[in-house]
């Protein structure tokens, strides 16, 4: 089993081997469930799934402006350089998954069971995670997260390393022992529901000046 080390976690690789996967053109399946497949280089306006399984496979390059995943659960999937506009997903299950390379700018993730996720040198600015919850590791390195909110999530052990997170927000929900090492931390938005994450010592000066800055304060002359 392959598996990346973020800090204080591991996370488990999906198990690929390109000689057992077969070329499909759609991810959509009239029993509901994909497995053993290579999904490449679809250019799509709208990608609509509902009540659907993926099952180890590997989509690579796909792009479209409009996506909607529904009740969809994925195990052993790898995402490569994908562009999803308008994307929203919600009400699902991701277990062994790798995002990578991939644009999600704006995109709304809902109620979404993260186990063993990798979210690795992703754009998703401006996006939205709501009701999140880390039941296994998961983590975001390299990623963009300008502007983006995380509301009511369970985030428990989860890692961001080397991240962007300029006017990030993290709003309620539980960050213990979410692990913030190795990012700037100066602009985050926020900062008083942090309760219990894991920074460097180095750091303290950078929640200090995003906590100045949120709660408006100034300087008064001596």
């Amino acid at each position: 089993m392959t598996t990346r080390t973020f800090g204080r976690i591991s996370i488990a690789l999906p198990d690929l081997a390109d000689g057992y996967l077969s070329n499909v053109t759609s991810l959509e399946s009239g029993r509901g469930t994909v497995q053993d497949f290579n999904y490449a280089d679809a250019g799509l306006r709208d990608l609509d799934l509902a009540h659907a399984h993926l099952i180890t496979g590997r989509t690579t390059s796909p792009r479209a402006s409009r996506v909607r995943m529904d009740e969809v659960r994925v195990d052993s999937v790898e995402f490569d350089g994908c562009d999803l506009g308008d994307l929203q997903w919600a009400d699902s299950k991701l277990s062994r998954v790798v995002f990578k390379n991939c644009k999600i700018m704006g995109g709304t993730f809902n109620d979404l069971t993260l186990d063993n996720v990798l979210f690795d040198n992703c754009k998703l600015d401006y996006s939205t995670f709501e009701r999140i919850r880390a039941a296994g590791p998961a983590a975001f390195t390299h990623c963009v997260l300008t502007e983006s909110t995380f509301t009511g999530c369970d985030l428990t052990n989860a890692v961001f390393n080397d991240c962007t997170l300029r006017d990030t927000e993290f709003r309620r929900g539980t960050y213990k022992t979410t692990d913030l090492r190795g990012n700037d931390l100066s602009a985050l938005r926020g900062v008083g529901n942090l309760a219990k994450v894991v920074i460097d010592r180095s750091q303290q000066i950078e929640l200090t000046q995003a906590l100045i800055a949120e709660l408006e304060i100034t300087f008064g002359e001596p």
